[in-house]
């Protein structure tokens, strides 16, 4: 037996001149992510479908709920274009519906594009609603608000289907080209990359580690963190940088209350260093506008400096309970909250600058001239990669 998946895009569809290049990326990131597991991928206008054995549905799910470009998907029996199969197509729909969710009221939604079917979008919901109240048990009709709704659509074949599941939305991964993540082991940063990874950038991470002063067990937490954001963008490759030499040479040259921005200039130099070795066209932070300290105005105007590339702060106007949010929702909050503590939580001073002159912060960095200890940092940075098949196994297991 095999299990169909409807397949709905949004973004993908309205790209016009680049649709072609971006639906072949989606359909290249759902095979590249299902691997050695046997699918099958049709395509019809507006419509696409994923077909794989009932035993590796699971994964299937799995890998739509986390694939950028996907809007939505559904299971959906695919029958023979005649009223008796439809019908108990809808009928197995529902009942999946009122037993396995407990759900009741309902109301049928049909879209008829070939006109050569012999009965109308309204007389083919109104034969379903009928049929499905005579034989599941429980069953009321709500045209308002219904628990659930079965999906009729008559095309090419017939398709019958219960309510649609949220995927990511957005590109798919890889059309807009290729950044680097400021991947630290707080809330914010896993969630910056998963928001960058939905408007279709590639990532690699670059995490910066002062040991002794940082355990491994802070870089692990990174590294958990990493697999997680692997899920959305398909595999990344995190830089593990040993930023020890730039931190203590930061903290004996610096001005106590301009350590802060000192190290983050550091990491944006470093970052700009990595994204010209591996490709990346951009840096990204998890950066929220006045949340601590360093992420004032002032301040990141200082910090991004040292670099040319752009700096894509999708946080920078989110408050901390929308990022929890969405941190719960993509299983890194858990993880975030463990109580191993970076290098910029370690060598935080008491009373930092808030509002800096920009020209003379600039040039006190410069001052203290740390390009030696940052290009030996990246030159010795060690490159873990996290494949999509890591991301399976931490979620299904062996």
């Amino acid at each position: 037996m095999s299990a169909i998946f409807l397949i709905k895009t949004g973004e993908v569809l309205l790209k016009l001149g680049n649709q072609r290049e971006f639906v072949h990326q989606m359909k290249s990131q759902i095979r590249n992510r299902l691997g050695a597991i046997p699918h099958k991928i049709e395509e019809y206008p507006g419509r696409f479908f994923l077909e794989v054995s009932d035993e590796n549905a699971p994964v299937a799910e799995f890998v739509l709920s986390h694939c950028p470009g996907v809007n939505g998907y559904a299971p959906v029996t695919v029958c023979a274009k005649t009223t008796e199969a439809i019908l108990a197509a809808s009928v197995v729909a529902a009942n999946h519906e009122a037993e396995i969710s407990g759900k009741r009221t309902f109301k049928v939604e049909t879209r008829r594009s070939d006109k050569s079917f012999p009965l109308d979008s309204y007389s083919m919901s109104s034969l379903a609603g009928e049929t499905i109240l005579s034989r599941v048990q429980g069953s009321q009709v709500d045209v308002h608000s219904p628990d659930y709704v079965i999906t009729i659509e008559i095309r090419e074949r017939a398709y019958v289907y219960g309510p649609t599941l949220p995927g990511p939305r957005g590109l798919p991964s890889g059309v807009s080209g290729k950044g680097i993540l400021l991947l630290s082991g707080g809330i914010d940063s896993p969630v910056a990359g998963y928001m960058m990874a939905r408007r279709g950038l590639a990532l690699e991470a670059a995490y910066f580690h002062t040991y002794p002063y940082t355990s491994i067990e802070a870089q692990k937490k990174v590294e958990a963190l990493a697999v997680k954001i692997a899920a959305f963008c398909g595999g990344i490759r995190l830089w593990v940088v040993p930023f020890t030499d730039v931190q203590m040479k930061i903290k004996k040259l610096a001005n106590p209350e301009a350590t802060t921005i000192m190290l983050r200039s550091a990491m944006m130099e470093a970052a700009h260093a990595l994204a010209l070795k591996v490709g990346a066209s951009c840096i990204i932070t998890g950066e929220s506008l006045g949340q601590v300290a360093s992420q004032t105005a002032e301040n990141m105007r200082v910090t991004q400096a040292p670099t040319t590339f752009p700096v894509l702060r999708p946080l920078i106007g989110t408050d901390k309970e929308d990022t929890i949010a969405i941190a719960r929702k993509i299983g890194t909050f858990d993880i975030s909250i463990l109580p191993y503590e970076d290098c910029c939580v370690l060598f935080s001073p008491e009373h930092p600058i808030l509002k800096p002159n920009f020209r003379e912060a600039v040039n006190a960095y410069k001052e203290i001239d740390l390009s030696a200890e940052i290009a030996a940092s990246v030159k010795n940075a060690e490159a873990l990669r996290f494949y999509y098949s890591d991301v399976l196994k931490e979620q299904f297991g062996n």
